[in-house]
């Protein structure tokens, strides 16, 4: 006896083999890799939190960038710029308008990666038989180094102001691969994009979870009319005063 096959089972078949999906998602990479961007973003600033900028405070500082080459070298002098307008200095525009000429150098900004594994390397045998290479667990380390020195002097006298020097500072991080799953990350880079603070060779302040700025002084161009309005609600109407009446005399 021949079982018959039931007729909605067949329709149900037909269905799903015409039915058909179609998706797509691009993907793109920067140039540089976010990891190797943050290292080096990382050690920049680990660098600059071991340095003491308290001692120009309300002075006028020019920020001499031509000594200056480096992967980043926008970000370290606007790092640096930041942290002499937060002790209270001001920023010059030209060395001749400048109290102090505060120079930067790096002596080394980059990356090295190395790579290791625990399993059978890949063997050649005779015949032009080659065994692959088994790793049971591999590892992936890449580091950041910063050197940066920096030379403040008088603008006028050209004369040192302190001794200067550099400050060092590496950033690092880890990736553990066990046969193939992964990875297991590790290093000063995670801790602080973890915790949401820099790591430095001594304790820094933490990075607030706003950005926070405070109300400029205002140049006010009259008695009791400033020239900025920072209120958000609506400008009132400025009545302008009465004339004086003009007297008309008899003779």
């Amino acid at each position: 006896m021949r079982a018959s096959f039931p007729l909605h089972a067949l329709v149900l078949g037909g269905a799903l083999v015409g039915l058909s999906a179609c998706n797509s998602t691009r993907q793109s990479n920067t140039a540089r890799t976010a990891t190797e961007q943050l290292l080096i973003a990382n050690s920049i600033d680990q660098s600059l939190d071991k340095v003491d900028f308290s001692p120009l405070a309300e002075a006028s500082v020019f920020v001499e960038e031509k000594y200056l080459d480096c992967v980043d070298k926008g970000y370290v002098i606007a790092s640096i710029r930041h942290r002499l307008l937060r002790q209270g200095g001001a920023i010059a525009a030209k060395p001749e308008e400048a109290d102090v000429i505060l120079e930067v150098r790096a002596g080394a900004i980059g990356t090295d990666l190395s790579s290791s594994f625990m399993g059978v390397p890949e063997i050649t045998l005779p015949g032009m038989l080659t065994l692959p290479e088994v790793k049971m667990i591999s590892k992936d380390a890449q580091k950041a180094a910063a050197k940066i020195g920096l030379v403040a002097y008088d603008a006028k006298t050209k004369r040192l102001l302190g001794e200067g020097g550099v400050s060092n500072s590496f950033s690092d991080e880890t990736n553990t691969f066990v046969f193939g799953m992964g990875p297991w990350q590790d290093g000063t880079l995670r801790e602080e994009l973890n915790h949401n603070a820099t790591h430095g060779a001594r304790p820094v302040d933490h990075v607030p979870p706003m950005v926070t700025f405070a109300r400029p002084t205002l140049r006010s161009t009259g008695p009791g009319q400033p020239d900025v309005q920072l209120s958000g609600g609506e400008k009132e109407e400025q009545v302008p005063p009465a004339p004086a009446s003009a007297k008309v005399g008899t003779k």
